[in-house]
């Protein structure tokens, strides 16, 4: 018999539902289900996957705003944060719809280098096989699009583990996978209990794991997947420069949405913001006089900007970094409140470089900010942490930017914007512990395929 496990309202506590983890005799039924859908897959064509994914972004456009409602509901994730997830997750599905036709290989001829008998050889890409994809609470539709669109694009069959707290949310997008013409047997839901996930990562029926989600999760991911593909986005702790000939406004504009939004739980989030000196007044004035307007409070209504964290223990752990931070000698600008599993927006000046809040991943709406008058001495501050995500500058000095770009340790270095800038088609991915290969629809195609050569 399988256990079972409750899910309540991060807002205000009331129960959403009790369901059932899946049992591990469950889990290699779906296994066996899912390997009879390589044959459905290779049997299909890429206009057919094509066409089903196109049809899957006119069933997210259709019920959005029922998805959305659901998003906030579990999440705590406020109602025009998770609309925004839901458009961007039916462009993502376009996407995997326009990619799937674009998967493209190469021909070689075979005497490049040395006369080997006048051969072709046909570079072609191929699915993986079952991919095993695992994806977080914060984003929960637009996440899981990011896996489930270019697997299937790709031709594999999918095991899709949500995180437990989107059970409904992720049961009603697999429900609209189906309904758009995706075989029963190319996708399956599952919620296996935690003791079960190592064997199942190490299941010889799971070609392929893609995991966005927390270092050790993916450690032991790691150590239990064997010789596996792994396709692993982790975390960030994520640089926001501001230079003295930047537009202020566009920064502070950019430093609420990327951090405070989403209550500051996202791997993007701009969670260090270093700040040149000959501006550092006027901005830090202009970004408390902007964030003390923000509305916190239930994320079902519209006006709300910052809802609750997921729990309490969540909400525990931020005040623990801020707490941290104001022992080695930070002063508040703004916020160190809270209420329940709220963390209101706090905005933390005289941060102490080596404290957790500078060198950890903090997910929540706390913003550390750092006074400096050299470049030179923030890189070495940036690059001191275990992760290498995406990083924002605000200037117009096109050779700085340059520059940092070299010489920072992340993926993608964001100019005139901040670290949370991502668009469905670009590479998505760190360097660190900030995960291994790239998301992004294309390459996240190619992530989930090999290379087989025909020698003709």
């Amino acid at each position: 018999m399988s256990q079972t496990y409750s899910l309540v309202n991060p807002y205000n506590n009331e129960p959403i539902g009790e369901y059932q983890y899946t049992s591990w005799d469950q889990v290699e039924q779906k296994l066996a289900l899912l390997k009879t859908g390589h044959k459905t897959q290779r049997d299909s064509s890429a206009f057919e996957r094509a066409n089903v994914l196109a049809r899957l972004a006119e069933l997210l456009k259709e019920h959005s705003e029922d998805l959305a409602q659901l998003i906030t509901r579990e999440t705590g994730k406020t109602i025009s944060d998770s609309r925004v997830e839901m458009m961007r997750a039916v462009n993502a599905t376009i996407a995997c719809s326009e990619e799937a036709r674009q998967i493209t290989g190469e021909a070689l001829d075979s005497d490049a280098y040395a006369s080997m008998g006048k051969k072709i050889g046909i570079v072609c890409w191929r699915p993986l096989g079952t991919i095993f994809c695992i994806t977080p609470f914060n984003f929960p539709i637009n996440i899981a699009i990011h896996k489930i669109g270019p697997a299937y694009a790709a031709g594999n069959s999918v095991l899709f583990k949500p995180g437990p707290q989107n059970t409904a949310t992720a049961r009603r997008l697999v429900e609209l996978c189906h309904e758009a013409g995706i075989p029963e047997n190319v996708l399956q839901f599952c919620m296996p209990e935690m003791k079960e996930l190592d064997r199942l990562n190490a299941h010889p029926d799971i070609h392929a794991i893609n995991f966005t989600g927390g270092t050790a999760a993916a450690n032991a991911i790691a150590a239990a997947a064997g010789y596996k593909k792994l396709l692993l986005e982790l975390g960030g702790n994520d640089p926001l420069i501001v230079m003295d000939d930047a537009d202020l406004e566009g920064a502070v504009k950019a430093a609420i949405n990327q951090r405070f939004a989403t209550a500051g739980q996202r791997c993007t989030a701009a969670k260090r913001l270093f700040v040149h000196e000959k501006v550092y007044d006027a901005f830090r004035d202009l970004l408390v006089e902007k964030s003390s307007e923000l509305v916190v409070g239930d994320p079902a209504k519209d006006e709300t900007f910052i809802g609750p964290l997921i729990h309490q223990g969540a909400a525990d752990q931020v005040r623990g970094f801020i707490e941290d931070a104001i022992e080695r000698g930070a002063t508040v600008a703004m916020g160190n409140q809270y209420e329940g599993a709220f963390v209101y927006p706090t905005i933390l000046e005289n941060v102490d470089p080596e404290c957790e809040l500078m060198v950890e991943e903090a997910f929540g709406p706390v913003m550390p900010l750092f006074k400096f008058d050299d470049v030179d001495a923030i890189i070495p501050i940036i690059n001191n942490t275990a992760y290498g995500l995406q990083g924002g500058i605000f200037t117009n000095n096109l050779a700085l930017i340059r520059r940092l770009f070299e010489e920072l340790d992340v993926g993608t270095l964001a100019a005139n914007d901040g670290p949370g800038f991502r668009t469905e088609h670009f590479p998505f991915g760190g360097v660190k512990e900030s995960g291994v290969g790239r998301e992004g629809i294309k390459y996240a195609i190619r992530e989930m395929s090999f290379t087989k050569t025909l020698v003709l």
